[in-house]
């Protein structure tokens, strides 16, 4: 910890993270007016999957800003994560904030990490047979299924924002958070429905919501999925615990851009408040360090990660198959 904040790998980076939010900006100003003038023309589908790219990148920014990455003040990362996630993206950031911590805090823990909870898909062999009707068919074969099935996690993310915002529970900043929700879905849909033909605006929305989908599970999925699960009454330290579980992905500054810094997953973890410009250099760092300790540190291609998630959830899978 001494040698990375003497680097100055911690230090906020305004001038990168600025830059970013305006290419953003652009890139979305560039899109939104493409939909006005191709706008009824099939040509005006081309634009989905380049909207969804863009609001992925600003999920990412929006993540960087729940972990308190781009501004010193706390409050000003809550403001802006706030407005990007749910008025940008249209998703809650109460409820990103609530299930990404827990996951934080306990990576790849049973009954303590949200994201290796059973719903559709499955990531504990000891909870694939216990599966019974649609979702024992799906788990049978889920790692084939797996990314046929993030074209609906778009769709998921989007429904999980108005469940935590209109949910019993207490939500911080809930007549905002519905605000911003309903205001961002009201703006999308009217753009849509106003200047396409309705059926080119539903091919549009859907095929909208299906990349984005991909491209949010594709990033996230190769950081844990297939990797060690600790057991719930296990007790690892901190470094092991979140070294371990973690898969740093390599492919250099395009796959940086790509996952927007999640390919850097074990110094993610272990410095959750680090801007993602210095992670690569934090990465060397961090691996030299493990391997003076002998603690194993994993990195793989993309591709290669792919292989290993598939191949895990198929593994969990085989064990709702009849004997």
């Amino acid at each position: 910890m001494k040698s990375v904040k003497s680097a100055g790998l911690l230090r906020r980076r305004h001038d990168y993270y600025g830059v970013l939010a305006l290419i953003l900006a652009v890139v979305l100003g560039i899109t939104v007016t493409g939909i006005i003038f191709l706008g009824t023309s099939w040509w005006s589908v081309a634009l989905a999957p380049l909207l969804a790219i863009v609001l992925t990148q600003f999920a990412f920014l929006a993540h960087e800003l729940a972990h308190r990455a781009v501004f010193a003040s706390g409050s000003s990362n809550d403001v802006w994560g706030r407005v990007i996630a749910n008025l940008v993206v249209g998703i809650s950031y109460s409820w990103w904030m609530n299930k990404h911590s827990r996951h934080h805090a306990n990576p790849n823990t049973v009954g303590k990490d949200p994201d290796i909870e059973s719903d559709v898909i499955v990531f504990q062999e000891d909870i694939a047979p216990t599966t019974t009707g649609l979702q024992r068919a799906i788990v049978k074969r889920q790692g084939w299924l797996f990314f046929p099935l993030l074209t609906l996690e778009g769709l998921n993310l989007h429904i999980q924002g108005f469940k935590i915002a209109f949910s019993r529970g207490t939500v911080e900043g809930r007549g905002a958070e519905i605000t911003m929700l309903l205001a961002r879905h009201i703006i999308l849909f009217g753009l849509v429905y106003w200047f396409m033909p309705w059926g080119v605006a539903s091919v549009f929305l859907v095929t909208q919501l299906a990349v984005f989908g991909v491209y949010m599970g594709a990033s996230f999925a190769p950081n844990h999925k297939g990797m060690p699960i600790i057991g719930r009454d296990h007790k690892v330290d901190f470094l092991r615990r979140q070294v371990l579980t973690s898969r740093n992905i390599t492919g250099g500054t395009a796959m940086d851009i790509a996952m927007g810094g999640l390919n850097y997953q074990v110094e993610h973890h272990l410095f959750p408040n680090m801007p993602r410009p210095a992670l690569a250099k934090a990465a060397k760092m961090v691996k030299a360090y493990c391997q003076e300790r002998s603690i194993a540190y994993t990195e793989t291609t993309l591709v290669r990660s792919y292989g290993i998630v598939i191949s895990y959830l198929n593994r969990v899978g085989l064990q709702a198959r009849d004997p």
